[in-house]
């Protein structure tokens, strides 16, 4: 399979007749958390560095 239709993949429309999955939505909320403490302690090393 060609790669840019592997990226494409990612970006399809939501598929209606899919069930909606718990766990997935679990998982997006621990990676949204996991990335925002991850900027916020770049940051403030950034900034305890800089001052």
């Amino acid at each position: 399979m060609p790669t840019f239709v592997r990226r494409m993949y990612l970006f399809r429309k939501k598929d209606p007749n899919r069930p909606t999955n718990i766990n997935l939505k679990i998982m997006h909320v621990i990676n949204a958390v996991a990335i925002s403490v991850f900027v916020a302690g770049l940051l403030y090393k950034l900034i305890s560095w800089l001052f």
